[in-house]
């Protein structure tokens, strides 16, 4: 315990043999890991990554979850054609949503009367519920569970690192020059919360010509190797932009795609 510890475990980075905050799993449930999906803004693809990754291990033949952290803006629901879906339950469990391939899903739009309606929330309340998701759902026989965390690094992501027993994060980020300074945050978060970090993925890295399959890089020269390379962590995949993903997703049906850029992600998953 640190000299000066005021007992407050709340955004403190020491790490104390007589703390443990993590959150027990449902007696109901298995879940074997847990993998973090973080970027440091929105707008990079995070839900989408963490979508991919999903049906990758769904279609390797892993059992996969999501478990939906982003309580004010879900879009899991929607990529999988599942918004109009309720949560089933009794007095002190929740079912999560199954999709038509088994991926498990936990999202706050299960739980709203309307899917439009907005979550008008304080942080503690929203942490509490992500907090919930974990404790309260009845997750069945997990192989892989990925968490969809909502950008920057405030209240849910210091929960979820701090409540459940992750076991690895994937940044995500996208090739703007900006990103550099919002990966560093996010690496230098994991790192204060000893959280291993699996490595960082790229979304719209770039455009492929229909006609010559020449990369167009609609946002620059990425610089995700010189990034990756001064943090010492591996660049797990760079998706590219492709319209039959965006109409996958708007259409429900994520599933039915494959992307193989995403294969070496796949691997490293695997081998926790």
């Amino acid at each position: 315990m640190a000299e000066n510890c005021n007992h407050d475990c709340s955004g403190c980075s020491q790490k104390c043999e007589s703390r443990d905050m993590r959150a027990s799993l449902h007696e109901g449930s298995k879940v074997k890991k847990v993998i973090g999906i973080l970027s440091g803004k929105g707008g990079v693809g995070k839900s989408l990554v963490t979508s991919l990754l999903a049906c990758k291990m769904n279609k390797m033949g892993k059992k996969a979850a999501i478990l939906d952290a982003d309580i004010t803006g879900p879009s899991i629901p929607e990529s999988f054609g599942v918004n109009s879906a309720r949560a089933t339950g009794g007095d002190n469990c929740l079912y999560p949503v199954v999709t038509d391939s088994g991926i498990q899903l936990m999202s706050m739009n299960f739980l709203l009367e309307n899917e439009n309606d907005p979550v008008i929330w304080r942080g503690p309340v929203i942490a509490g519920a992500v907090k919930q998701f974990w404790t309260d759902v009845i997750w069945n026989d997990v192989d892989c569970m990925f968490v969809d965390m909502p950008p920057g690094t405030g209240d849910v992501p210091l929960t979820v690192f701090q409540s459940l027993p992750i076991d690895g994060i994937i940044i995500v980020s996208s090739p703007q020059q900006l990103v550099r300074v919002i990966v560093e945050k996010a690496v230098k978060m994991a790192n204060m919360m000893n959280i291993p970090i699996l490595g960082l993925i790229e979304n719209m890295s770039f455009v492929e010509c229909p006609k010559c399959d020449e990369k167009i890089y609609v946002f620059g020269q990425s610089n995700i190797e010189g990034i990756a390379k001064s943090f010492n962590l591996p660049v797990l995949a760079r998706l590219p932009m492709r319209p039959e993903t965006s109409a996958a997703v708007d259409a429900g049906d994520i599933e039915s795609l494959d992307v193989p850029e995403l294969d070496v992600a796949a691997e490293e998953i695997k081998k926790l």
